[in-house]
């Protein structure tokens, strides 16, 4: 990179400086890893069981050992593209009022566990429910590996609880669904034909001020051959939404492609299903016992307040090693 002639071809200086960021991302923290644990080890040799510093000591050595676990989790995020920034999107299913509610909550989890892992996190596009809740939401999170780790929650995730909405108390079962996709960079060229495209506006139904409601400035965009349909209303322009809704019809065309050439759409475990009853990944339970349980992996925490501020890592690390 420090040879004159490296910036002459811009494009392949561009894939060289992402190769080495690449390679830095597993280097720097296995060699932290390494020194932390030499330097604890040395330690461990000087200090008595009954020394003060001897708890101080384990607590250091399981925390090595929890990033030790996270770099080989990553390890297993070896798929064209798992290093990705992704959009996730939550879409209420059979319920009513109680799966808008409970497609809120999702929103709220994700939202937690994005930033528990210091990740950018904004609202692409959002429908309100009709009394609660929210019919449906795109979220970008931005980071490292994004896409690896979020893809463990495609799929189907069923709520069961004592609703606050029935005066009678009575328990009910609510379905939402969550699908996730890669962002793709500039260096990917997907080509869309414009005669492919249908382009609909469209006035913004969230919160943005008075301009955001009185113009048509939401955009809405269907692909005809493949069938997918993308929105967004994140922002006051028209044009800006325009942006934004044809990288994510870009990113899912993509992701289609290298999902049908590497022939590991079942392999990797979230493939679309009807949004209701027998079709879930993953089970949460308030009532009248508390405990959240995927199905794919068994895994299961009966701390569900946990779960719902965030800490997802066990399940999503549990997925990768047996399907990542």
């Amino acid at each position: 990179m420090e040879a004159p002639a490296f910036w002459e071809d811009k494009e392949q200086a561009q894939l060289v400086i992402t190769k080495c960021n690449e390679l830095r991302s597993w280097t720097i923290p296995y060699h932290e890893i390494q020194k932390k644990f030499k330097d604890t080890s040395e330690l461990f040799e000087i200090v008595e069981e009954d020394d003060e510093l001897y708890p101080d000591l384990l607590k250091e050595l399981k925390s090595i050992e929890k990033e030790l676990e996270d770099l080989e989790i990553r390890k297993m995020l070896s798929g064209e593209l798992d290093n990705k920034s992704c959009f996730l999107s939550i879409n209420a299913g059979a319920g009513g009022t109680e799966s808008c509610d409970w497609a809120s909550m999702l929103a709220r989890m994700y939202q937690r566990w994005a930033q528990k892992r210091s990740w950018k996190i904004e609202v692409v596009d959002k429908i309100d429910g009709d009394v609660a809740g929210i019919k449906s939401l795109t979220y970008k999170i931005t980071g490292s590996f994004a896409y690896g780790y979020s893809k463990a929650e495609k799929g189907v995730h069923r709520l069961v609880r004592i609703s606050p909405f029935d005066s009678n108390a009575k328990r009910h079962t609510s379905f939402a669904s969550v699908d996730v996709t890669p962002e793709i960079t500039d260096d990917i060229n997907i080509d869309i034909r414009p005669d492919d495209l249908r382009v609909d506006t469209f006035r913004a139904s969230g919160a943005g001020g008075q301009h955001v409601n009185t113009t048509d400035s939401a955009v809405r965009m269907t692909h005809a051959p493949s069938g997918i349909i993308v929105s967004c209303q994140a922002e006051r322009s028209q044009i800006k939404n325009r942006e934004t809704c044809l990288k994510m019809l870009k990113s899912k065309l993509y992701e289609k492609q290298v999902l049908e050439r590497e022939q590991s759409l079942k392999d990797i475990g979230g493939e679309k299903k009807n949004i209701s009853w027998g079709s879930q990944i993953r089970n949460y339970v308030f009532q009248p016992y508390t405990l959240v349980k995927d199905t794919r992996t068994k895994y299961e925490v009966g701390d569900i307040q946990s779960v719902m501020n965030g800490d997802l890592d066990g399940f999503i690390n549990a997925f990768l090693k047996e399907f990542g």
